[in-house]
């Protein structure tokens, strides 16, 4: 009997994800590279799902060829390799064996331009192309992850059982997974997804910071705080996981936190979020700040260096900022910070989707997104039921800021976000991604900024025209500002 489905790449993830798969019903034919992964799979944890008789059951190859040939028409295949060459390399040695309609379904963490040229190259010979985000980690692979499919529209149909039976599920017991759209429109979703989660990351461990550095709390007290937390407006796995992390004691009975090099590590999704919201022109502050921050934590020896030879605010000075305050009151403060900056954060992630979508012609579903992530990403939290409900309301929302209940948060958040910004400050404590919220929402809530001197700069030194408050847009101008500069201006203009 065939397999309904295979998959290439046993690491973690990979023979996860196939004993979900089992587990829902699904026989799966597997292959690795390396065929002492599959051995020791099948000898494993897959010991008991072979040779079955009368139930779905896991069968390995030790060759390409062979694992092809285990799999029904069309072929189901999901590669999760490494991001990169390994994907285009893989499907390379599956071309030859394949026949027109089989299916590809890349899982991993490809770049979404990467996933557009495969599916454009694939879709040339016949075949069909899935580039699909999943998030989740191991946990997730195993008992139900995140996904976040796209490409070959035609071939969602032959799949979306598979991925609906192996997804996390909501609260409401909605599976966490919905078709995003054509080409590469799955992956790029995911990594707006890690740019976010960059920043939700970032945004704790600054108010860990701060609750550790100017008001003194112990690991015990931070995990309690974090726990409460989590019963909350802020409920999240990540304020769930930090909790746990803060709690968690090293052999000599010393919390494992504190011995933690201060050096973060990244695999790069985060960067290409910055990177491709300044191509597009949407100012994704907050998360970029955060993938900042993680480049600065690198720099170990030069910050000790740097420690003692740059000054900063004396205790004084942290002494005066926190005078008159109550520590129940201060911690309420980092609390609706935390709360604010979030918002923000989810905002921005969406004003990038928004425009990529517009662009794209992908007719994303904000709402169907954000139920996406409600259960078994990384992100998971209840605050992305409300962002469901905020474009269940208003599908073509600008901005989440705007929404009526984040709009009535952020008004009473944000007066705690502006306090302990101001408390940092006075204590000389880094809060890149606390600070760049609060910069943000302050620039969208105003209706002038100073950008006019922008332009005005810009024409002085490089002729390069303004438009004018007086006159309709789209009419520009340009002023000889030292009586010499001529009337010849520069031929673009972006606003």
């Amino acid at each position: 009997m065939k397999a309904d489905i295979g998959l290439v790449g046993l690491a973690v993830m990979g023979q996860n994800l196939v004993l979900n798969m089992n587990d829902h019903g699904y026989s799966v034919a597997v292959f690795n590279r390396s065929p002492k992964a599959t051995h020791d799979f099948l000898a494993g944890s897959a010991a008991d799902r072979r040779n079955c008789a009368d139930k779905a059951c896991i069968a390995g190859a030790e060759t390409m060829e062979e694992f092809v040939g285990l799999l029904a028409s069309p072929r189901r295949i999901i590669l999760l390799v490494k991001a990169g060459q390994a994907v285009d390399d893989t499907i390379e040695k599956l071309l030859p064996l394949l026949d027109k309609g089989d299916i590809i379904i890349d899982c991993g963490n490809s770049f979404w331009a990467d996933t557009e040229r495969r599916a454009a190259y694939l879709a040339g010979k016949g075949l069909r192309f899935i580039g699909s985000g999943i998030s989740g980690g191991e946990e997730g692979a195993r008992n139900g992850p995140s996904l976040m499919p796209g490409g070959d529209e035609s071939a969602w149909p032959l799949v979306d059982s598979v991925f609906e039976s192996v997804a996390a599920r909501a609260p409401g017991g909605e599976p966490c997974v919905a078709w995003m759209g054509s080409g590469g429109a799955g992956h790029f979703v995911k990594m707006v997804h890690n740019g976010i989660e960059y920043g939700d990351m970032e945004l704790i461990a600054e108010t860990w910071h701060l609750l550790k550095e100017v008001l003194g709390l112990g690991a015990d007290e931070m995990a309690a705080t974090f726990s409460k937390w989590n019963g909350g407006e802020l409920e999240s796995y990540l304020i769930q996981i930090t909790s746990e992390i803060l709690a968690f004691k090293d052999k000599d009975g010393s919390p494992l936190v504190d011995k933690i090099l201060d050096a973060a590590g990244q695999k790069g999704t985060g960067k290409w979020t910055s990177q491709e919201a300044l191509d597009a022109g949407i100012p994704l502050t907050l998360i970029t700040e955060a993938v900042y921050a993680r480049a600065l934590s690198a720099l170990v020896d030069e910050r000790k260096a740097a420690s003692t030879i740059l000054p900063g605010p004396g205790p004084a000075a942290r002494a005066a900022a926190l005078a008159g305050r109550d520590r129940t009151s201060l911690i309420e403060d980092f609390r609706k910070a935390l709360l604010a900056a979030k918002i923000v954060s989810y905002a921005q992630g969406f004003m990038l989707l928004r425009e990529k979508s517009a662009e794209k012609a992908w007719k994303l579903d904000f709402g169907s997104i954000a139920l996406t992530w409600r259960g078994g990403c990384i992100i998971r939290s209840a605050f992305l039921g409300r962002i469901k409900e905020a474009f269940d309301r208003k599908p073509g929302l600008p901005s989440l800021m705007v929404d009526g209940y984040f709009a009535k948060v952020l008004a009473d958040c944000q007066g705690s976000l502006r306090s302990v910004i101001a408390l940092a400050a006075a204590s000389g404590i880094p809060a890149p991604a606390l600070s760049a919220a609060l910069a943000f929402y302050d620039g969208y809530r105003s209706a002038r900024l100073p950008a006019n001197i922008l332009q005005a700069q810009r024409d002085y030194f490089g002729a390069h025209t303004y438009e004018r408050l007086d006159r309709p847009r789209g009419e520009f101008f340009h002023t000889d500002w030292i009586g010499s500069g001529g009337a010849a201006v520069s031929g673009t203009y972006n606003a």
